[in-house]
């Protein structure tokens, strides 16, 4: 075999990939922390710890099985901190006849790398990174000539290809395909939500390493520098069996609930480790339907919401990253320029909702999909901020944060900046959704019952303003009728007071 060198970018570190079958000693592996990758956008110091960790434990892993290892630390004297100049000097120093790499995930990455291939003067080759359980391209062919990507339709495509929650009769188990109308409910403390699994991963050293290489961050430490995610296949696997037996029984009555000072509630907390390959979809998938099957605390409504969670929307937005990219990456369908307000950096704001969602996420990197969805990603959208500094914000602060991820949910679902690509109407909602889901409201100075005046609700005043501003583009979404209908019912006094409300709150938004 021809003297190989192969590249594991930072969220490849799948162990059960075909290349790891035995070690080979023409073949050299080779990982690198790199300031092409960290400062690409400012990301938060707990994502920046998790990923060196989690492939510092899994270059680790490799040597003790006796795989060649080269591993470029992020303070090295030799990194060059830009990929294709490392492998330039590798493969140049150690005489590689042969370069090797898995197809990124990230357009910029992919592309990057086909432009080296092209330069190279030796044989190269790529490969699949054997993750996913739909192709680049499925959702595009799925589709081909439809004018909507619809989730529900990919989602059943998969549940068949795979076999989940099937019966022998290629019937949906239960009789229904989807159980959303069941997860939406607000938590109610019947039952008590579950002390999370901490694994209390020692970054003392990569964070002196992060500060003395310069590279500049957003959020905190973690405590005692011990993060809590997984970082490897083992911890992987054991949060995991923590999410079955504690929190999966109930995941899909609350998985949309907001619970004041519970950042975590019912949600499993293992999107790090999967979007970094350390565990696979499939191992996910399989060990909660085999829970369903064996655990009669476990309905079909807890099993099937979480699943469509990983096997439907997972794969589904990755699928529509491929298919519109690079083109999704400039959409801005309502028009919207406006900046962040300066307390999505630093959490100071009085909203409750606001002030919850951000302080989580600079203290954990972590927030579940409603609070990123329906409180940050809601009132970004209805103050109408621009999408290029919304979407620096969720690839910069969220750990699980790789752009095929972040960016289809963020200019798709939370701020409709794709047209209708992926959500079918805006998810915009007045105070009224938050207050239905949480109990938020209960501690905060604004009244969710007020649209105007002193201390009115700022997500309602917004709310009606957005809706008036993109009237044109709206009104005809037959999702929106009913609330555009309920517009026309205002007075125009009723109409210029909200609005005049709304103008004034965007004014003076660094002060809300």
């Amino acid at each position: 075999m021809k003297k190989t060198l192969r590249l594991i970018l930072g969220d490849q570190l799948n162990p059960k990939h075909s290349w790891y079958k035995e070690p080979n000693e023409n073949i050299v592996y080779v990982l690198m922390e790199m300031k092409q990758e960290t400062e690409y956008v400012v990301h938060h110091i707990q994502k920046i710890c998790a990923f060196f960790l989690a492939m510092r434990s899994f270059s680790n892993d490799l040597t003790q099985k006796g795989f060649n290892v080269h591993y470029l630390k992020i303070g090295d004297a030799t990194n060059t901190h830009e990929l294709h100049k490392n492998l330039e000097i590798l493969i140049e120093k150690y005489d590689f006849e042969k370069f090797e790499y898995q197809l990124p995930d990230e357009y910029r990455l992919d592309i990057q790398l086909k432009e080296y291939c092209k330069s190279l003067k030796i044989e190269y080759q790529s490969f699949d990174s054997e993750h996913f359980l739909s192709n680049r391209d499925e959702v595009e062919i799925l589709f081909k000539n439809k004018k909507t990507y619809l989730l529900e339709t990919f989602y059943r495509h998969l549940r068949k290809k795979h076999q989940v929650l099937m019966t022998e009769t290629n019937e949906p188990i239960g009789g229904k395909w989807n159980y959303d109308a069941e997860n939406r409910k607000k938590y109610n403390y019947e039952y008590e939500i579950p002390i999370p699994l901490e694994f209390n991963n020692d970054c003392e050293a990569i964070l002196k390493e992060i500060e003395q290489a310069g590279i500049k961050f957003i959020g905190k430490k973690p405590k005692d520098n011990l993060l809590q995610q997984p970082i490897n296949n083992e911890q992987a696997k054991q949060q995991l069996i923590w999410f079955i037996n504690k929190a999966l029984p109930r995941f899909g009555d609350y998985q949309d609930a907001l619970v004041y000072n519970e950042p975590l509630m019912f949600h499993s907390r293992i999107s790090f480790a999967l979007n970094t390959k350390i565990i696979h979809p499939k191992e996910v998938i399989d060990a909660v339907e085999t829970a369903y099957y064996a655990n009669n605390l476990i309905s079909i409504s807890q099993a099937e919401g979480f699943i469509r969670q990983v096997l439907g929307w997972r794969e589904y937005v990755r699928g529509i990253y491929w298919a519109k990219m690079p083109n999704y990456s400039t959409l801005n369908y309502l028009e919207h320029n406006d900046k962040l307000p300066d307390w999505y950096w630093t959490g100071d704001t009085k909203m409750t909702c606001l002030e919850q969602a951000i302080n989580q996420s600079l203290n954990q990197a972590y927030a579940h999909h409603i609070q990123r969805l329906m409180i940050t990603g809601n009132f970004a959208n209805l103050m109408g901020a621009d999408p290029n500094e919304v979407d620096a914000w969720y690839l910069g602060i969220y750990i699980d944060a790789i752009e095929w991820v972040e960016i289809t949910n963020t200019r798709g679902m939370s701020l409709f900046a794709d047209g209708g690509i992926v959500g079918t109407k805006p998810y915009v909602s007045s105070g009224n959704y938050i207050n239905n889901m949480s109990n938020y409201c209960k501690n905060c100075i604004y009244d969710v019952k007020k649209k105007i005046g002193e201390k009115s609700c700022p997500f309602n005043s917004l709310y009606w303003d957005f809706l008036d501003r993109h009237k044109e583009k709206l009104t005809k979404n037959p999702r929106m009728g009913n609330m555009y209908n309920t517009w026309k019912r205002f007075s125009d006094g009723e109409k210029d007071a909200i609005l005049s409300q709304a103008a004034f709150y965007k004014k003076h938004i660094n002060s809300l």
